[in-house]
């Protein structure tokens, strides 16, 4: 069962985020912000005047006070322990900021908006540096590649997933998540295929740096991985009956959290899936029927190929949460030392889920 933490927020809350002293932070619809402590009990609360949704907020790992917020078209920076006015702001972005970023070395912040554009700012100049355009639609999220403070990968509602360098100024890969679905089916496309589009919703990078995941519309997660100046999908999985709206991947680890609009949580391990996919024969295999049910842990491997085109019921999650309400943000993290998952809801509240055996 979840702890519910209350009293923060009136209205859903969108996005979450922790500091490496603790502290942790929820952005809500209408411009709320808040501040936690890890006992769950709120410590600090304000509300941006122009009252746009708080969409995303990110702690500076060096300065663990220090909270950037996204809310509208502006980025506000706030010292979390005063949450009364912004010790900075700008506004760089032409319309909504759906996901902030930043760089391992601090200097750059990255905002991705519903134009389609990613701004690059630099922090020290207090300057946009990059201004990247190439999504045709909304870019739902982007994020910098751990170890390399220059890179970042990006996806957005124009079903495509991106790879950066800041060195140039278009991405060095692309692929269209419906494209690669079509060429991978054999057949004429099912009804639910043209129903639900391979809208890319989010995206997480491993903290290696080289392995990254992305959340989509169809319901499906993929894994890839960067090779030098192009990527390779490792895995393509359903993970969900509908929509993936939020990957997560736990610190320092390849367990993967995934969140939909069906409700559900889940976790896998995505690289031993991956060493599975590669000691798995190439060939096509008959598809086995999915396991269904609501336990909230499945035991042990399978021993089912998991290649691409077998996904449908022979990658299974590791722990199973049937949460109930349509996921706006997860994050793991650490609460006294225990591993947890906090998730962010169409509620006011804040749920969180121990992962004490893992």
């Amino acid at each position: 069962m979840a702890v519910k933490w209350t009293g923060g927020h009136s209205s859903p809350v969108l996005c979450l985020n922790a500091s490496k002293e603790g502290l942790l932070a929820s952005g809500a619809e209408g411009g709320d912000l808040t501040a936690w402590g890890e006992d769950g009990t709120p410590l600090g609360h304000m509300r941006f005047q122009a009252a746009d949704d708080v969409t995303s907020i990110l702690f500076s790992p060096s300065c663990p006070a220090k909270l950037y917020a996204s809310h509208g078209e502006t980025i506000s920076v706030l010292d979390v322990r005063s949450l009364k006015d912004s010790l900075d702001h700008f506004h760089v972005n032409e319309e909504e900021i759906n996901c902030l970023s930043l760089n391992q070395t601090e200097n750059l912040l990255a905002s991705a908006d519903d134009s389609g554009a990613i701004k690059i700012l630099d922090l020290e100049n207090k300057k946009v540096i990059r201004s990247l355009k190439r999504h045709s639609n909304i870019c739902s999220s982007v994020a910098f590649r751990p170890q390399r403070p220059q890179s970042l990968v990006s996806c957005g509602l124009d079903m495509q997933v991106m790879l950066w360098s800041l060195q140039k100024a278009r991405p060095l890969w692309i692929t269209n998540l419906q494209e690669d679905e079509t060429e991978e089916m054999e057949g004429p496309q099912s009804p639910g295929q043209l129903l639900n589009p391979a809208l890319a919703h989010s995206i997480s990078v491993a903290s290696c740096g080289n392995v990254f995941s992305c959340g989509a519309e169809d319901g499906k997660v993929r894994i890839f991985r960067v090779m030098g100046v192009k990527c390779e999908q490792e895995l393509g999985f359903k993970g969900h009956t509908s929509g993936v709206s939020q990957v997560c991947f736990l610190p320092e680890s390849y367990w993967l959290l995934t969140g939909g609009n069906d409700g559900k949580i889940m976790l896998w391990d995505a690289n031993s899936e991956a060493e599975k996919k590669q000691r798995s024969p190439t060939k096509r295999t008959r598809r086995k029927k999915p396991k269904r049910g609501t336990c909230t842990k499945q035991g042990g491997n399978t021993d089912a190929s998991v290649t691409d085109e077998e996904e449908h019921g022979n990658i299974l999650p590791k722990l199973n949460i049937e949460h109930g309400e349509k996921v706006n943000w997860l994050l793991g993290t650490k609460i006294k030392g225990h591993q947890n998952i906090l998730v962010a809801d169409q509620t006011s509240c804040i749920s969180v889920y121990p992962l004490n055996e893992f």
